[in-house]
């Protein structure tokens, strides 16, 4: 049975923005609009560390073994558990995956499987230097 694709926008838009957009947000200033990123990166190197070959592998591991705990992860992918643990809790600070209590362990879940980038250049007018 083929795995359900997860798509997920991103974002890239420098932390000032970011910060002004929230804030916008939270005093209901700006509404996002339906289609807008949903996960956002300060920069371009920041999401490609995030979403590194090496993480990709992870979270596929994760989408098609389904394991119930970090220790089976650890198992499947031969990576130690503090590198593991440090690494899901990047990613699921982005939404890319959840950790769900199960029982007395935590169980990985992939959020998102396919990644649509937007990000432009920052036009606003700058000081003559």
């Amino acid at each position: 049975m083929a795995e359900k694709i997860l798509r997920v926008r991103v974002g890239i838009l420098p932390r000032e923005e970011y910060k002004a957009r929230t804030l916008a947000i939270a005093r209901g200033q700006y509404r996002p609009r339906r289609g807008e990123p949903k996960v956002w990166f300060e920069s371009l190197r920041s999401m490609a560390q995030v979403l590194s070959a090496e993480n990709q592998e992870l979270l596929r591991i994760i989408a098609e073994q389904k394991p119930q705990s970090l220790k089976e992860l650890e198992a499947a992918t031969g990576r130690r558990s503090s590198n593991l643990s440090r690494t899901l809790k990047t990613l699921a600070r982005y939404g890319i995956v959840d950790m769900v209590r199960v029982d007395r362990s935590v169980k990985p879940v992939v959020k998102a499987t396919e990644f649509h980038v937007s990000f432009g250049l920052n036009l606003s007018p700058r000081p003559a230097a």
